[in-house]
């Protein structure tokens, strides 16, 4: 992929913004859309999108046709490259997630019983959509949701902990973490398999709700991005990077080199990790891909938060 300059504006589909309707009965929310530039989308094969300050961006594999928009967060493009997921936020601090298709511009809200949901995440098969949902009991959970609304359920709605950063290992099962465990459910909801993440990449890292763990296409590896011990000076707060865990051997290999912090890591169905992090001083973080091996690209010079279609 192409190193994508933070000099194309000329290039770039011109940035649009989010409209709020004035219907005063309902939620900012509820009521926002994304507004699609009125250039046709159709065979621009998106193959990336991202945050980028306020604004996300979806951008093809030869970075020439790009198409972003502002006020919206936790952009995921799906695995065609021809949808993409966000997060609308209002001033309550309500949030809800929205798909946009890119080619014929239409866009509608998951409708999910709840004024809390948010980060969205495509199924391999691009049919559904798994997200961190805030239920009733004031917990967090995973929510599945067909992309046409239908087939909605809560992932461990009765039990009293709290399940973050969900990711599918396949087409048929979904993933999530309580700090502590690593948790296996199946689409209808069954917990399949729990394992303590300590025992699995051992027990010097730290976790975070904000981190992922995916598995490989073959299920043999682990990806995700913690907490260490390194110190990195000008860095306020714990750093995090990107590894990878061989099931088998339980080795753990580093992914992200020393000296940059890696707050956030997405490893596509087809085995490529695209994670985005910073360096000394910190302020500006850059977006990268590797493959399992570790050779790593810089993809692009400005930007965060990257979720990668299929080749």
């Amino acid at each position: 992929m192409t190193k994508i300059s933070t000099t194309l504006v000329s290039i770039l589909i011109s940035c649009v913004a989010l409209i709020t309707s004035c219907n005063s009965n309902k939620s900012e929310a509820e009521n926002a859309k994304a507004v699609l530039d009125t250039v046709s989308l159709s065979s621009k094969n998106f193959a990336l999108a991202y945050q980028d300050g306020d604004k996300i961006v979806a951008t093809s594999i030869d970075t020439m046709k790009q198409i972003s928009f502002g006020g919206a967060t936790d952009p995921a493009i799906s695995p065609d490259g021809n949808k993409l997921a966000y997060t609308l936020s209002d001033s309550a601090g309500n949030r809800s997630i929205w798909i946009a298709d890119m080619e014929n511009k239409s866009q509608g809200k998951l409708q999910v019983n709840s004024n809390n949901y948010y980060q969205a995440m495509w199924s391999p098969d691009g049919a559904a959509i798994a997200f961190n949902i805030f239920n009733s009991k004031n917990l967090w959970k995973i929510g599945v949701i067909k992309t046409d609304n239908s087939g909605y359920v809560m992932l461990d709605s009765a039990s009293k902990i709290n399940i973050y950063a969900p990711t599918w290992k396949n087409e048929k099962e979904i993933i999530g973490q309580d700090l502590t465990k690593l948790y296996t459910f199946d689409r209808a909801g069954k917990l399949i398999d729990t394992r303590l993440i300590a025992d699995l990449i051992g027990k010097e890292f730290s976790i975070a709700s904000s981190n992922r763990f995916f598995y490989t296409k073959d299920g043999a590896k682990l990806i995700f991005n913690v907490g260490n011990s390194d110190s990195l000076d000008g860095l306020t707060g714990p750093s995090e990077a990107v590894y990878i865990l061989d099931l088998a051997s339980k080795k753990v290999q580093r992914i992200s080199p020393k000296g940059i912090n890696v707050p956030y890591v997405f490893l596509t169905a087809d085995d490529r990790i695209f994670y985005s992090g910073a360096e000394k001083p910190f302020t500006q973080s850059k977006i990268y891909v590797s493959d399992l091996d570790g050779n790593i690209k810089t993809v692009v010079d400005k930007g965060n938060n990257p979720t990668g279609a299929l080749k």
